[in-house]
């Protein structure tokens, strides 16, 4: 690998720090939709690539919780420029971040 292809390469690294920083903000913004339908969503944990959350309120029973998972998902998949799978996780009670 060149010195030229490293450097690209590392240039698309996110460190852990803004990696977390970039899921609570796109967790944060979808927020206020989840409030006016007496839901919640908040960062369990980060591993890798996989984002865990808990769902709270009206998300945990609702029937589109998944549609609801797949946008954030999505955004998140746009914000981080790589794959993110956003999991849903039992309990929701804040593990580690």
């Amino acid at each position: 690998m060149g010195l030229k292809a490293e450097r690209t390469k590392q240039s698309w690294t996110i460190e852990p720090s803004d990696r977390e920083r970039i899921v609570r903000a796109v967790l944060d913004e979808s927020r206020p939709s989840l409030r006016r339908d007496r839901g919640h969503c908040e960062l369990v944990a980060i591993d890798g690539n996989k984002i865990m959350v808990g769902l709270t309120g009206a998300c945990r029973v609702c029937k589109l919780a998944g549609t609801t998972l797949a946008a954030i998902q999505a955004r998140l998949i746009e914000r981080l420029g790589k794959f993110a799978r956003l999991i849903p996780f039992p309990g929701a009670a804040k593990v580690r971040a």
